[in-house]
C-alpha cells in the first residue's frame, strides 16, 4: 500500500516528499448507541481503515484527491472553509482542519493529500471517524501541536457535531486514535478512562458483513433517537440525581415507566440493559469466556431491534441467517437502520457459514452482502 500511495501522489501532485498514513475504522463489539449517554462502551480499532500520503504546500490550499470519490483534486482555502452540500466526503476533511483552527491550533500552511482505503463507506465502520482522526493526526504532526489522544478524539467529535451536522458520541473517534492490536476498549464516554482488554479469539473469528444497503447517518433517524434520550434523561432527571442515562438502574427505571411515553421506556430500557451488557461482557473477554460474549451480543441485538428500533429488514435477516448458520454471537453494530453486523464465527466452519448466508440474504434481499475477516488494530499512525 505504501508504495501505491508514494506513485498515486507523484502521479498526481508530481512530488516525492510525502509522507503516508493509516487511520483504522472501528467496530464496536457491544455497547450500542451508548457513546452520547455517558456510559460504557466497547469498540475496537480494525485493520481496515484509511491510507494517506500527505506534503505541506507554500501557500493556504488544501489539495485532496481521494480514490474513490475524485476525479480531480478537490480544492479550499484555509481562510475559506465552507461546508459542501454535493461533496459530503469533504466535509470531515473540512470539519478537522475548522475545529483545530477554532481551538486555537496554528496551522500555518495548506497541504497535499492522497486518501486510499480498504473500508466500506456508510457501512457503519466509522470511515468518517476514520478520515477526521487522519486529518487531525496528520496536521498534529507536520505542525507539532502536541496534542494528545483524548483531545485528538474530542476534535472529531466537535468535528461531526459542530460542521458535519451528526449529534455523534466520542466512541468512534476514540477507538480510531486510540485503537490496539488484538485488544479492545472498554472506554467510560463520560470520563474518557479506558482499559485496554485483550480480545483473543483463538478458534474463532471476527466477521463484519455489508449489508450493502445504502444510507446516510445524517439522513437517518440517529438524530432523532439522540433527542429521544435526551427527552427520557430530563424526565430522570426530575427523580434521580444523575447526569446520563447510563447512570439508572433497572429498577429506578421501574418507577419511571409511569412518568414515560412507552417510546421513552424502550429507548430508555435499551440504554439501561445495554450498558450491563457492556460491563459483562469485558468481564467474559478478561475470563476468555468467547461463548458468554457472543451471546450478550445476540441479546445486544434484540434489544436495538424491538427496544430502540435501529434495526432493518437487512441487518435481522443477516443477522438471524448468521445464528442459523452456526454463528456464536451476531449483532447489528454501529448506528444501525442498514450498514453492517458483527459475528463470531468458529473459524473451522467460517468459509460454509459465509457461503450459505449469501445465499439466504440474496435470495431474500436481492443482492449480496460483503464479508470482511478482520482483527483489532492500532490507531492512526505514521507508516
Amino acid at each position: 500500500m505504501k508504495q501505491h500511495l508514494i506513485e498515486s501522489f507523484k502521479q498526481f501532485f508530481q512530488r516525492t516528499d510525502g509522507m503516508s498514513f493509516f487511520s483504522p475504522g472501528r467496530v464496536n463489539l457491544i455497547g450500542e448507541h451508548i457513546d452520547y449517554n455517558g456510559g460504557f462502551v466497547f469498540p475496537c480499532a480494525l485493520s481496515y481503515g484509511t491510507y494517506a500520503i500527505a506534503a505541506l504546500r507554500t501557500d493556504r490550499m488544501i489539495r485532496v484527491y481521494s480514490e474513490p470519490f475524485s476525479k480531480a483534486p478537490y480544492m479550499f482555502s484555509l481562510d475559506n472553509i465552507k461546508k459542501d452540500d454535493h461533496e459530503a466526503w469533504a466535509n470531515y476533511i473540512k470539519g478537522s482542519i475548522q475545529a483545530l483552527l477554532d481551538h486555537g491550533y496554528n496551522i500555518s500552511y495548506g497541504v497535499d493529500i492522497y486518501m486510499t482505503g480498504t473500508m466500506p463507506v456508510s457501512a457503519g465502520l466509522s470511515s468518517s471517524a476514520s478520515l477526521e482522526m487522519l486529518i487531525i493526526f496528520m496536521l498534529n504532526h507536520f505542525f507539532s501541536l502536541s496534542i494528545g489522544i483524548k483531545d485528538m478524539a474530542k476534535l472529531g467529535k466537535y468535528a461531526e457535531n459542530h460542521f458535519v451536522g451528526v449529534n455523534s458520541g466520542i466512541m468512534d473517534q476514540f477507538a480510531v486514535i486510540a485503537g490496539k492490536k488484538d485488544h479492545a476498549i472498554l472506554l467510560n464516554t463520560e470520563s474518557l478512562d479506558f482499559k485496554y482488554v485483550p480480545l483473543k479469539l483463538n478458534e474463532e473469528s471476527l466477521l463484519i458483513i455489508n449489508t450493502n444497503k445504502k444510507r446516510g447517518l445524517a439522513d437517518s433517524k440517529y438524530n432523532e433517537r439522540f433527542s429521544e434520550s435526551q427527552q427520557a434523561l430530563n424526565i430522570a432527571k426530575n427523580h434521580y440525581k444523575i447526569e446520563n442515562l447510563c447512570q439508572l438502574t433497572l429498577d429506578e427505571l421501574s418507577h419511571l415507566e409511569p412518568r414515560m411515553s412507552p417510546l421513552l421506556f424502550k429507548r430508555s430500557l435499551h440504554i439501561v440493559t445495554e450498558q450491563w451488557r457492556t460491563i459483562a461482557s469485558k468481564e467474559a473477554l478478561v475470563k476468555g469466556d468467547i461463548s458468554s460474549f457472543s451471546k450478550l451480543m445476540t441479546e445486544s441485538h434484540l434489544s436495538l431491534k424491538d427496544d430502540y428500533e435501529v434495526t432493518c429488514k437487512e441487518l435481522d435477516l443477516l443477522q438471524q441467517a448468521l445464528l442459523d448458520e452456526g454463528a456464536l454471537g451476531a449483532r447489528m453494530t454501529g448506528a444501525g437502520f442498514g450498514g453492517c453486523v458483527v459475528a463470531i464465527v468458529p473459524t473451522i466452519k467460517k468459509d460454509i457459514i459465509k457461503q450459505h448466508v449469501e445465499k439466504i440474504y440474496k435470495s431474500n434481499i436481492g443482492y449480496a452482502p460483503t464479508f470482511y475477516e478482520v482483527e483489532p488494530s492500532d490507531g492512526t499512525k505514521l507508516l
